[in-house]
C-alpha cells in the first residue's frame, strides 16, 4: 500500500514529512482551520505506521516524535467527542447509575445487552436485502475493506495487557479470527478472497481513498482503543458488541448478496460469521469482558464506552451510506 492523497493542510503536511526520510526536527503544527475529514485520514495514516505501513515510507518514522506528537491530539480529540457523547446516551437511556453507580462485573452483562438492545441504529445489512443493488452491495464492501482487511488486528494489541481467564477466552476468539491454524481460514483472507471475486481490489487499504468520514472514525476509534493499554476496557467492550451485533447482520448480508448475484466467495464470508460470531458474542461477553471486570472492577464504565462506542460508529457509518443512497436514486 502506497500512501493516499491527501485531503487536507494536516494531511497533506504529513504526507509530505512522510515522503521524506525521518528527521527529528520536522514540524507538524496543525492550522487553526480545521477539517474533520483532514484529521481522519490524518489519524488513519498515523495509525497505519504500525500495521502494515506504507511501501512508500520509511518504516523509521512509525515512532518519530513530530508524529507521534500529533497522533496524540488526533486521538485525544476523537475520544473526547465519542466521551461527551457517551455521557449524553447515559443520561437519556437511564444506564448511568448500572454503569458509574456500580462497581466490578456483577450486573455488566446485562448493561452491555440493554445498551445493544437498545441501540437503534439502521441496518444495511437489511437495506440491502430488501432494496439495496449490485451497487450498493459493492460500494459497501470497499468501505467494508478498510476494516475487514485488518479485521481482528487491532484487538491483538490488547492480548498482553490483560491475564487470567480474559486472556484465555480472548486468544479462543482471536484464534478463530486467525483461521483456527489454517491459512486458508483466517478471516481478513477470507475477505479478500470474497472481494477479488466480485472483481474489486484485494489490495489492503487499496479503498481508503474513497474512504467515507464515518468510516474513517470507525477504524480510528478500533485503532485507538487497541493501541492504548489505559482503554484495554473500552476496546474489549468494543469487540464484545461487535460480536454481539454480528452474527444475525451476516445471516442477512449473506442472503442479500445471493439475492443480488454476487460472488459465492463474498457471500461465504459472511456465512462464516454467523455461526462463529453467535459463539464469540458469549464468549467476549461472559469469559472476556466480565472476567476482565471481575480482576479489574475499575474498568466496568470503560468497558460499556466500548460497547456503545462500537455501536454508535456503525450507526453513523449505515446512516451516511444510506443517505448517500437516497441522494443518489
Amino acid at each position: 500500500m502506497k500512501l493516499p492523497s491527501p485531503r487536507g493542510p494536516l494531511s497533506e503536511r504529513v504526507v509530505t514529512a512522510l515522503r521524506q526520510p525521518p528527521r527529528s526536527h520536522v514540524q507538524l503544527k496543525r492550522t487553526p482551520e480545521r477539517d474533520r475529514d483532514d484529521d481522519a485520514l490524518t489519524l488513519w495514516i498515523l495509525h497505519e505506521l504500525h500495521y502494515r505501513g506504507f511501501e512508500d515510507v520509511d518504516e523509521r518514522w512509525e515512532w518519530a516524535p513530530a508524529l507521534s506528537s500529533v497522533r496524540r491530539h488526533l486521538e485525544e480529540e476523537l475520544e473526547a467527542r465519542l466521551r461527551v457523547d457517551f455521557d449524553d446516551h447515559l443520561a437519556s437511556s437511564g444506564l448511568d447509575d448500572a454503569v458509574r453507580g456500580s462497581s466490578g462485573a456483577e450486573g455488566l452483562v446485562e448493561v452491555l445487552l440493554s445498551l445493544i438492545e437498545g441501540h437503534d441504529g439502521p441496518s444495511l445489512a437489511d437495506h440491502l436485502l430488501s432494496a439495496g443493488t449490485a451497487d450498493h452491495a459493492c460500494q459497501l464492501l470497499r468501505q467494508r475493506s478498510v476494516y475487514h482487511l485488518k479485521e481482528a488486528d487491532p484487538t491483538a494489541w490488547v492480548v498482553p495487557r490483560i491475564t487470567g481467564g480474559a486472556k484465555a477466552a480472548l486468544m479462543e476468539i482471536q484464534f478463530d479470527e486467525y483461521g483456527a491454524g489454517r491459512s486458508d481460514r483466517v478471516h481478513q483472507d477470507l475477505f479478500s478472497l470474497g472481494l477479488s471475486a466480485s472483481g474489486l481490489s484485494a489490495d489492503y487499504g487499496h479503498y481508503v481513498a474513497e474512504a467515507r468520514l464515518p468510516v474513517l472514525e470507525q477504524n480510528n476509534a478500533v485503532s485507538l482503543l487497541g493501541l492504548h493499554r489505559r482503554l484495554r476496557g473500552a476496546a474489549l467492550g468494543h469487540l464484545a458488541a461487535f460480536e454481539a451485533t454480528s452474527s444475525l447482520p451476516s445471516r442477512t448480508l449473506a442472503r442479500a448478496l445471493r439475492r443480488l448475484g454476487l460472488p459465492e466467495e463474498i457471500a461465504a464470508y459472511y456465512d462464516e460469521h454467523v455461526e462463529a460470531d453467535a459463539v464469540h458474542e458469549q464468549l467476549a461477553l461472559h469469559e472476556v469482558c466480565a472476567a476482565l471486570v471481575a480482576d479489574e472492577p475499575h474498568l466496568r464504565a470503560d468497558v460499556v464506552f466500548g460497547a456503545w462506542a462500537c455501536l454508535e460508529l456503525e450507526a453513523r457509518t449505515a446512516r451516511d451510506l444510506l443517505g448517500l443512497w437516497d441522494d443518489a436514486a
